[in-house]
């Protein structure tokens, strides 16, 4: 299959609610998520603003956004708050392409390191990002914003105990 992508645009905002409710609901049968809303999404106006700052991506097939990646600078590491691709898409490299290119760019912008929170046991969250050099974040103490957004993730219905942070560190 082939793919592209390339830097988010503003418009790209209104296609990347839809692709992210497709991709959460490969989360709707975990009986520690029955109380999620799954409809619950980043809104458009909301992901302009983060677009606007550079370092988000998209992914397309032929003229088809297919996934995208939402990524905030703090200070010397880049958050990704969001990476997301079609379910009849995924299994072809795109959300790993979303990665990496995202590794490239925060490296030549000079930021020290990528972080997010994710589903520790999940096969394509944790040991998906593993692959891809990220290790768990142990010592949260150390990294408080990572533990603040673990914490409001708690407080939002998702499971603490089955939620972690990670960081890849950039050479």
């Amino acid at each position: 299959m082939n793919w592209s992508l390339r830097l988010a645009r503003p418009d790209d905002s209104d296609a990347m609610p839809a692709i992210e409710i497709a991709a959460a609901a490969l989360f709707a049968d975990d009986p520690d998520l029955a109380n999620l809303d799954f409809d619950d999404h980043w809104e458009p106006d909301e992901l302009r603003v983060l677009i606007r700052k550079g370092h988000c991506l998209v992914s397309f097939v032929s003229e088809q956004m297919v996934g995208f990646l939402i990524a905030q600078p703090f200070r010397r590491e880049l958050h990704i708050w969001e990476m997301d691709v079609l379910p009849a898409h995924q299994g072809n490299g795109i959300g790993a392409g979303l990665i990496r290119a995202c590794q490239i760019d925060a490296r030549n912008a000079g930021f020290k390191a990528l972080t997010l929170t994710t589903f520790r046991d999940l096969p394509w969250n944790g040991p998906f990002y593993r692959k891809l050099g990220f290790e768990e974040v142990t010592a949260l103490d150390a990294h408080p914003r990572l533990a603040g957004e673990l914490a409001n993730e708690a407080d939002d219905g998702l499971p603490a105990e089955r939620r972690c942070a990670m960081i890849h560190f950039l050479d």
